[in-house]
């Protein structure tokens, strides 16, 4: 290893660190920019190809601010609160028929609004479940967590990252139902059925009385009803091949526009709360993993699968998704896909590969909190609900509930 790589590597792992440890409580961005700013400093990246990186991410960027205005609109008109009190009449005084509940909405949220939607969006209305029932939310909450990636694979719109992986390789919408159906439902089973078990002594307990549930506004239903239409605009962007930024960010507008004006208030207090640190968040990452790329990095993922598929054919597939759902636990998954995606490409590598390869990117990341940005995401919103759990915590539960789950959809992906 060349000194340029080693030193990018090193300032890679110990921008991780600081983002998992958060030193002096700092929020989580101020270390992925440091360590894009010391890539840039000791002369490892050019501000140019720093750009670059940067601008690759444009429409994640989009995606990002559209969702998080869909979320605090809808969590300021009471629409989680609503949903909420809903539930915990569903639910019936089970406190697991409740997890199974906020386990299914989980599912639908990912897959057809996507698992940085769940994060954003669900996560509030869980807790808010959870504290109309009368129980502690942490159980619920991982949920969105988990299964955020988990079912992120069942539609190209259900996780920003197989954007990233396939670009303009993307398959058909048809193609990619039959190729990753059977995976995806093996994962979503498999995580609910650990989920479950880890969980189990705390559902024990019943469920306190559902209270009344108020009318929902007419500024809470405008922002149902934005929610509904971007799943529609998203799944038909999907379905044409185009990019999902702009349209979820139109969404994200029209929503803040029409409840404001509904309601007869000024939109700052929607501005004022949006999570505006994860975009520099995500900024840092992409920049990081272009000083990967500048020291060789896509290279040797390229060589490496072209001379395994040559002798272990077979393989391959298995061994790289394996490969990819650690790597995004080192360098988080969007970065990761597109160091995976431009290697896979660089290596003509065959279907199966590229199908294991974006198993990997996108399940990989429910064993730790930097691993996907949804995780990420769903970090900072528990933290806006005073919750808080640990990386280490994180990382227990994450070694139950990931290795099954991606070690079967491999399975089903090669051996199918």
């Amino acid at each position: 290893m060349s000194g340029a790589a080693f030193a990018t590597l090193g300032i890679v792992v110990a921008t991780i660190l600081g983002v998992l440890a958060r030193p002096f409580r700092l929020p989580e961005y101020v270390f992925a920019i440091a360590g894009a700013a010391a890539l840039l400093a000791f002369g490892l990246l050019s501000p140019a190809a720093a750009w670059a990186a940067a601008a690759k991410g444009y429409d994640v960027y989009l995606f990002l601010i559209g969702m998080m205005l869909l979320a605090e609109v809808a969590r300021q008109e009471g629409l989680f609160d609503w949903i909420a009190g809903h539930a915990a009449h569903a639910a019936k005084g089970s406190a697991r028929r409740l997890f199974a509940l906020v386990y299914l909405v989980g599912t639908i949220v990912t897959v057809f609004l996507s698992n940085d939607a769940t994060a954003v969006v669900l996560t509030p209305a869980v807790y808010a479940v959870a504290r109309t029932a009368g129980v502690e939310p942490l159980p619920f909450l991982f949920i969105c967590a988990f299964i955020a990636n988990a079912a992120s694979f069942v539609l190209p719109i259900s996780n920003p990252a197989n954007l990233v992986v396939y670009g303009d390789r993307l398959p058909a919408l048809a193609p990619w139902i039959k190729t990753f159906a059977l995976p995806s439902l093996i994962a979503i089973a498999a995580t609910y059925a650990a989920l479950r078990w880890t969980q189990r002594r705390a559902l024990e307990k019943p469920l306190g009385p559902a209270p009344e549930v108020e009318p929902l506004s007419s500024a809470g239903r405008a922002a149902g009803a934005t929610l509904a239409l971007a799943a529609l605009v998203l799944v038909g962007a999907s379905a044409l091949g185009r990019d999902l930024g702009l349209p979820t960010l139109a969404c994200g507008l029209l929503s803040l526009i029409a409840a404001s004006f509904i309601a007869m208030r000024s939109p700052l207090p929607v501005l004022k709360h949006v999570a505006w640190g994860v975009l520099p968040l995500v900024v840092g990452l992409f920049i990081l993993v272009a000083g990967l790329e500048h020291v060789g990095g896509i290279r040797l993922i390229a060589d490496w699968l072209s001379g395994h598929e040559k002798t272990a054919r077979g393989q391959t597939a298995f061994l790289a998704g394996l490969a990819a759902g650690i790597g995004t636990n080192i360098v988080n998954n969007l970065p990761l896909g597109l160091l995976a995606g431009a290697a896979g490409q660089a290596a003509h590598a065959p279907d199966k590969t590229m199908a294991a390869l974006l198993i990997g990117v996108d399940l990989g990341p429910n064993l730790s909190v930097t691993g996907s940005l949804a995780t990420l995401l769903w970090l900072l919103a528990i933290r806006r609900e005073g919750e808080r759990v640990g990386a280490l915590r994180f990382l227990g539960l994450g070694a139950l509930v990931m290795p099954p789950a991606l070690l079967l959809a491999l399975a089903a992906l090669v051996l199918v």
